[in-house]
């Protein structure tokens, strides 16, 4: 079975990797692994008040790894694998290292502008990652997604 990875956040482009994975999946009888990154605290604050922030932060994440865990199934009728995760230099790389069954990380760049600094990332290591990396562009509508795949 074909196992997607989509690093979730709230970009649209993230979105359209979502739904490219989800359509992708549906059509080769796989299923979609969604990574919620949880932003680093650039700040230190007071312990009860950094804890707090964190908190937040942590629920922020897991809200929107959940409704993209929905979204995921009434498009295809499989409920994901979901995991929050710090965002830390290497997450993503250490997820894909635990779950050797997945076929492919999919990313999408942005609409306009730089391609965004994760798919920046990935894209100029991509010889070193243990599956391949689909990049989709993240101007495509859900209509020129369906079509692709």
């Amino acid at each position: 079975m074909r196992v997607y990875l989509v690093v979730i956040d709230e970009t649209k482009e993230a979105h359209v990797a979502l739904r490219f994975a989800a359509r992708r999946a549906a059509k080769t009888g796989g299923v979609v692994n969604v990574l919620a990154l949880v932003p680093k605290q650039a700040f230190s604050a007071f312990g009860g008040v950094q804890a707090t922030i964190e908190e937040e932060a942590r629920d922020r994440a897991e809200v929107l790894a959940n409704s993209a865990a929905g979204e995921l199934m009434s498009e295809c009728g499989r409920m994901p694998q979901v995991a929050v995760r710090t965002d830390e230099k290497g997450a993503v790389t250490e997820y894909l290292s635990e779950h050797p069954e997945i076929a492919a990380l999919v990313l999408a760049a942005a609409a306009e502008g730089p391609p965004g600094p994760m798919v920046t990332h990935f894209s100029a290591n991509s010889g070193s990652l243990p599956c391949p990396l689909f990049i989709v562009p993240g101007g495509l509508t859900d209509e020129q997604i369906d079509k692709l795949s």
